[in-house]
C-alpha cells in the first residue's frame, strides 16, 4: 500500500518557511526546499492540521498569525466542529480544525493528524488514478469528497478544485507551480492535476 511519508513545500525563503512549519506549527512531516518557480493564486491544495479540541486549534492558529501568517477564515464554530484557515508566509494555505466543539483537556499547541487536501478538476478520474498508484480509498462521497486510508505520516483527501478553494476562503483561479512535492512509498509520478510525487 502506498503511503505519504512527508510533504515538500517549495518556498522562496526555505529557512524561514522551515522554521514556520517545524517550530511554530510543530509539523515534522513537512520539509522545505528553495524554489522560485512562478506561481499565482490558489495553488490547488491545503494542508490541514486536525486537533482534538477547539482550544488547540486556536493555539495553533494564533501561533501561526504571530509568526506572519495571514488569516483567510477566522476561527469559529460550525455545524461540523471548529476551525480556521491561514495562509503561511510562503503562500501555503493551512487549515486547523477540530470535530469537537468544546475543550475537554488543558489547551496545548498540538494536533493529531495532518491531511493533504488536493483540489482536483475531475474527482472520478483522480480517485481512480490514485487507487491505481496503490492508495486505498477509505471514504468517498461521489464527486464531492474522497479520503484515502493509510498509516503514513499524512493522509490524502480530494475535493473538487472550486470546493477546495471555497473551503480555504480564496478564489479558485491560480496558475504556475503548485510548489508542492509529495514524498511517498509509491515511486515517482505526476497526477492528472500536475501534483508531483517522488
Amino acid at each position: 500500500m502506498t503511503t505519504i511519508s512527508n510533504l515538500i513545500i517549495e518556498a522562496d525563503h526555505a529557512e524561514a518557511a522551515r522554521s514556520f512549519y517545524t517550530e511554530v506549527l510543530g509539523v515534522d512531516a513537512i520539509e522545505v526546499r528553495t524554489s522560485s518557480a512562478a506561481t499565482s493564486g490558489f495553488r490547488g491544495f491545503t494542508v490541514s492540521l486536525i486537533t482534538s479540541q477547539p482550544g488547540n486549534a486556536t493555539a495553533l492558529l494564533d501561533a501561526a498569525v504571530s509568526a506572519g501568517a495571514t488569516v483567510l477564515k477566522p476561527a469559529k464554530k460550525s455545524f461540523w466542529g471548529f476551525g480556521g484557515v491561514v495562509q503561511a508566509p510562503d503562500g501555503t494555505i493551512v487549515k486547523v480544525a477540530s470535530s469537537a466543539k468544546k475543550d475537554t483537556a488543558p489547551v496545548s499547541r498540538t494536533f493529531e493528524e495532518v491531511v493533504l487536501l488536493l483540489g482536483v478538476s475531475d474527482m472520478s478520474a483522480t480517485k481512480d488514478f490514485y487507487v491505481a498508484q496503490g492508495l486505498t480509498l477509505g471514504k468517498s462521497y461521489g464527486g464531492k469528497y474522497a479520503e484515502f486510508a493509510g498509516d503514513g505520516a499524512i493522509k490524502l483527501a480530494l475535493y473538487p478544485r472550486k470546493a477546495a478553494a471555497k473551503d480555504a476562503g480564496v478564489p479558485a483561479e491560480g496558475s504556475g507551480s503548485h510548489r508542492l512535492v509529495v514524498a511517498s512509498t509509491g515511486g515517482a509520478f505526476a497526477d492528472p492535476d500536475g501534483f508531483i510525487w517522488e
